[in-house]
């Protein structure tokens, strides 16, 4: 097997110095303080936005939130808030402020605790992401990338363990008929392959939770945690290649299970 030049810390550098918040962040709309707040709610009930900038001489200077300008919001008439957005305006804390220049991947993680950051430029906010960015392309890529790498290590491991294909016994008789089966196919092809790289993602799972040498690679400490997330990364991975939902229902789970892949892509590497 030809040697994997690429690893965890690799696809970290690419999304780190090529691709950025920049590329999944959206302009901020925002208003004037001085706006009528009944003109802002009907612009975020139009739009279905859950925040909005509020301008003070030309830039943005704070936030104001669609569920505080609801006339029944009991905050609100506890307060005895005005008309104006002035009036429900909060400054932007640090915790949800993000550069655009920032890695895609911290923003990702970041966003396990709060539905939206919004994003910084040249010292001035003028960006947002919330969780329907996260479905976006650049995600998609680095989420993909990061399970076919795990993928990738998963075989070596299996390959440098097994040397002799002794792998083959900790499968059923019909799975191996479909590596067979698939290997005379590419055979057919003039592909240079061998037996183990007609295995499946499913095929790997069962090897190393089938293997006392291979499982506690998965998880230190625990066999069924090693088992749910290969499971979860399989379920993510089919998610990614038919364009399926990612967040809905999903979310923080996928940022986690992103977490949890990378190390343990780290542990798999290690074992060079």
């Amino acid at each position: 097997m030809k040697h994997l030049k690429s690893s965890s810390l690799d696809l970290r550098e690419i999304f780190s110095r090529d691709i950025t918040v920049r590329y999944i962040a959206e302009p901020l709309a925002s208003f004037d303080a001085e706006v009528d707040k009944t003109t802002v709610q009907a612009f975020l009930t139009k739009r279905n936005y859950d925040v909005i900038g509020v301008r003070r001489g030309g830039f943005i200077a704070g936030y104001a939130k669609a569920v505080d300008l609801k006339d029944d919001c009991a905050e609100s008439l506890l307060r005895n808030r005005g008309s104006s957005l002035n009036d429900y305006a909060e400054p932007v804390p640090d915790a949800l402020l993000i550069q655009d220049s920032e890695p895609l991947v911290q923003a990702i993680l970041a966003m396990r605790e709060t539905p939206y950051l919004f994003v910084e430029s040249l010292g001035q906010v003028n960006g947002i992401i919330t969780l329907g960015d996260i479905q976006k392309a650049p995600v998609r890529m680095w989420l993909f990338g990061l399970i076919s790498l795990t993928e990738m290590q998963l075989l070596r491991v299996i390959r440098e363990t097994y040397p002799q294909d002794d792998w083959q016994k900790y499968l059923s008789d019909t799975r191996l008929t479909i590596a067979q089966e698939m290997l005379e196919q590419r055979q057919a092809s003039n592909a240079e392959i061998d037996l183990a790289d007609c295995l499946q993602f499913c095929d790997k799972r069962d090897i190393f939770l089938k293997s006392d040498r291979l499982h506690p690679f998965l998880h230190p400490t625990s066999k069924n945690q090693g088992e749910k997330l290969l499971k979860d990364l399989e379920t993510l991975r089919n998610n990614l290649a038919h364009a399926q939902d990612i967040v809905t229902g999903q979310w923080p789970k996928t940022a986690d299970l992103a977490e949890q892949a990378e190390q343990l892509l780290l542990r798999l590497e290690q074992r060079l």
